[in-house]
């Protein structure tokens, strides 16, 4: 399995709404204060990571 890793920022973007657990949101920014990063740039890449593995799994089946 794949180790999650913080790549810089993107630049084209679009908005979205998207509502959040509290204790989630804290979690998350514990890990993007420690990586210098935005909570959008960690949300990309989170979903990027997990979309990855899906495909992934899916062509091993």
């Amino acid at each position: 399995m794949k180790n999650f890793k913080l790549k810089p920022n993107r630049k084209e973007t679009e908005n979205k709404t998207i509502r959040f657990p509290v204790p989630l949101i804290e979690k998350i920014e514990e890990v993007i204060t420690e990586n210098d990063t935005t909570f959008s740039s960690f949300v990309i890449q989170a979903c990027e990571f997990a979309l990855d593995s899906m495909e992934q799994k899916s062509t091993k089946d």
